[in-house]
């Protein structure tokens, strides 16, 4: 789960920090201990790209969620990203994946 900080509002990344994973804001640079122990901080390097990924003992977390109905299976939970995918003035298609099934689907 994303975390935000309680000063500004602003996202937390993940750090690894004298082995322990913490949480420091973006914006004010506040940090915040990571309280579940079951957590742990790995990265994956594909080609340039360097993600980051939080993994807990149930699953592994990489891409936001959002409650809309899958066109094949009907369960209402998927993840999302977006690409650019035509000109840099028209807007950016976004892609999900429902979490019960894998079908992959896209909104223009």
């Amino acid at each position: 789960m994303p975390e935000f900080c309680e000063d500004c509002g602003s996202l937390m990344l993940p750090t690894k920090k004298n082995g322990k994973v913490v949480f420091i804001c973006k914006k004010c640079k506040k940090e915040k201990e990571c309280k579940e122990e079951s957590h742990k901080l790995s990265s994956k390097i594909k080609g340039k790209e360097n993600n980051i990924i939080i993994e807990d003992k149930k699953e592994s977390i990489a891409l936001p969620t959002v409650k809309t109905k899958c066109p094949k299976c009907g369960y209402e939970e998927a993840y999302w990203w977006q690409r650019q995918m035509r000109a840099a003035d028209e807007p950016p298609t976004t892609f999900f994946k429902c979490k019960k099934c894998g079908h992959t689907w896209r909104e223009y």
